[in-house]
């Protein structure tokens, strides 16, 4: 594996992840939670969905925002950011909010978009298989979580590696899907480095919404270059309507920046109503 090889491999605890589907794996305690499956037609899969609710939440009546996330299987990040959310909770860090976790299936093919460098092929299909994805969620998925638990309008998504570059895609093409963002690590250097690069354009038409977006480049050079010049970007060009912070993170690799930013994300913005 060369020293110039994309930030998507990555070596955690005892185990390596070769190919498009690697990702840093935080274990943890499986929480109490909820799960069930989902029949796609638009991914034309059946996906298993995990819940993650508060204390407290079926003895209430009160309803609740909604934190989405790939990497959301009970192997994957699950566990972990549900444990998290619970003692932000506890210490009233955090207001209390639902976790949604999406169990992957082929990371790769869902969590990138479309690329028109042929060596991208290397690391995932260049299919835009993330438009699909995206539809899943707020075409199929949304509804679902709306008839089984009590929600409210308010929907955030956050992810790390190829899950946040869907974060940050998510973000700058279809920015009304959600009210805030949390990408850690972002693989911003897919297709060319694409949404970095066409960032000014792509926040000409963003909505007259309230947004937030927290993100996060760790000392891995072929994301930091990309997630520094993004802040530059948005130092000049953020609309009036968007809530944003960068927090660069030099002094960690991309294996360590998740456990390392996860409580200040959700703390910021969760908060920065």
């Amino acid at each position: 594996m060369s020293i110039m090889i994309k930030t998507v491999f990555v070596i955690v605890i005892t185990a390596l992840f070769v190919g498009c589907g690697g990702q840093t794996i935080i274990s943890g305690p499986i929480p109490t939670h909820d799960d069930f499956t989902i029949n796609s037609d638009l991914v034309n899969e059946t996906r298993v969905i995990n819940v993650w609710t508060p204390p407290n939440y079926e003895e209430g009546n009160h309803s609740l925002p909604v934190l989405y996330m790939a990497d959301g299987g009970i192997k994957e990040d699950f566990p972990h950011i549900a444990n998290t959310l619970s003692e932000l909770i506890a210490k009233k860090s955090i207001p209390p909010i639902i976790l949604v976790g999406i169990e992957n299936t082929e990371r790769g093919r869902d969590l990138t978009g479309f690329s028109e460098v042929e060596e991208d092929a290397e690391y995932c299909p260049l299919t835009d298989g993330a438009k699909n994805f995206r539809a899943f969620i707020t075409d199929e998925l949304f509804s679902e979580i709306e008839e089984r638990y009590r929600v409210t309008a308010e929907k955030g998504l956050i992810g790390e590696s190829l899950s946040g570059l869907f974060v940050m895609e998510t973000f700058f093409l279809t920015p009304e899907a959600f009210d805030f963002y949390i990408a850690m690590d972002p693989s911003l250097w897919w297709n060319n480095h694409y949404l970095e690069r066409n960032a000014s354009n792509l926040l000409v038409t963003f909505p007259n919404k309230k947004t937030r977006l927290w993100f996060a480049g760790s000392g891995a050079e072929d994301i930091s270059k990309h997630t520094n010049n993004l802040a530059k970007t948005l130092e000049t060009e953020s609309p009036n309507q968007l809530t944003w912070k960068y927090s660069d993170e030099p002094n960690e690799k991309h294996n360590t920046i998740f456990r390392a930013t996860k409580e200040k994300a959700l703390t910021w913005v969760l908060n920065a109503r």
